[in-house]
């Protein structure tokens, strides 16, 4: 059995206790969060161990591994201290909100060689992972282009703040949904070295961006189009679509199906020419436990599975892919203020030009 504890139990550390808590090679030895509401119910009708101290619970629980399910800005001192522990670990995403404390856990893990995962749960997606593999067998030929998309009803108004909602903290739009696509074209194709073009947008919130536009290139050529947006009230929940444009056909892939145009027939992999689709129910492995869907649980089993035989390296969702992530946030960023188009510089903007009225105001004096 592995041992393990969880901090954090909000939405997703709700969701790790109860996939964990049925997991038949885990015994979850311990559970954290700061709220005492939240532990209630959990001391009253669960066996698990509760603390309001990460600190405490690893010391006294001695996990072989921790899931950690705090607001992002936490995520860093709690994985330092586990990692310090020769602790196993598994982050939620996305892994930090600064780049740098990315960057030094990614190191410490990788020294210390524990088992290291972050929760961009969509790589353990059926769809997802075949597009992949389709697109290293090469049946697009040539690939130039790509759309990657996340629209889903988060913020439909203004209103109170959540941590999700804080810059320092959550990070907004460009940090949670953003994030999720961002993680996919790193899968697909590696490091984006260059953004342009990037608007980061307030629509409803006040303090953080609701939705992210730009341009994602590469060293070879390969360009593409990042369009996310947490405001948009025609869809009922997240909804991820990746587009890709080859020399020899197109690819679709989103959450429920796989649609594939080939210009020639591909018979190795059972592909025609034209169009060919493939369901998520084709392409999904059976879960010991399903909760919203199989890729939490799937992901949660991959994860404990390293963490038994020992395999530090080589995981498909390491603190170092989540690294290139961090990264290209970080060139959003940089260009959205370079461009004049993001929310610190339409405010410094209009700052400036309060100052220069009022100047124009006091020379006329």
């Amino acid at each position: 059995m592995v041992k393990a504890g969880l901090i954090g139990l909000g939405k997703m550390g709700i969701s790790h206790c109860s996939i964990l808590g049925a997991h038949p090679d885990v015994d979850l030895c311990g559970v954290c969060d700061t709220s005492s509401f939240n532990l209630i119910p959990l001391k009253k009708y669960s066996p698990f161990k509760c603390f309001t101290d990460f600190k405490e619970m690893i010391d006294t629980c001695n996990p072989d591994c921790v899931f950690i399910a705090t607001p992002t800005r936490f995520h860093t001192e709690a994985a330092m201290y586990a990692i310090e522990r020769g602790v196993h670990l598994f982050v939620e995403k996305p892994l930090c909100v600064a780049s740098q404390e990315a960057i030094e856990l990614a190191s410490k893990a990788e020294a210390a060689g524990v088992v290291n995962q972050v929760g961009f749960h969509n790589r353990f997606i059926g769809t997802f992972r075949e597009a992949r593999r389709l697109l290293s067998e090469g049946v697009l030929g040539e690939v130039y282009h790509f759309l990657g998309e996340a629209y889903g009803p988060v913020v439909l108004r203004a209103k109170g703040e959540t941590w999700r909602s804080k810059k320092t903290e959550g990070g907004g739009c460009l940090y949670d949904y953003a994030s999720h696509v961002i993680d996919l074209i790193g899968y697909y194709f590696g490091e984006p070295t260059r953004v342009k073009g990037t608007t980061i947008k307030e629509i409803f919130s006040s303090s953080v961006d609701d939705a992210v536009y730009s341009t994602l290139m590469f060293d070879n050529g390969l360009s593409g189009q990042l369009s996310i947006n947490w405001s948009e009230e025609t869809y009922r929940k997240m909804t991820t679509q990746i587009t890709v444009w080859g020399k020899e056909g197109k690819l679709i892939a989103d959450a429920q199906e796989l649609k594939i145009y080939l210009r020639k027939d591909f018979p190795e992999l059972n592909l025609k020419q034209g169009w060919n689709i493939r369901y998520i129910t084709d392409l999904t492995e059976p879960v010991q436990f399903y909760l919203r869907g199989e890729e939490y649980s799937a992901q949660v089993d991959y994860f404990i599975k390293r963490v038994k035989e020992a395999q530090a390296n080589g995981n498909i969702n390491s603190f170092a892919s989540a690294l290139v992530t961090n990264k290209v946030i970080d060139l959003l960023l940089q260009d959205s203020l370079a461009e004049g188009t993001g929310p610190d510089s339409t405010r410094q903007l209009t700052k400036k030009r309060r100052t220069k009225f009022w100047l124009r105001r006091l020379l006329r004096l």
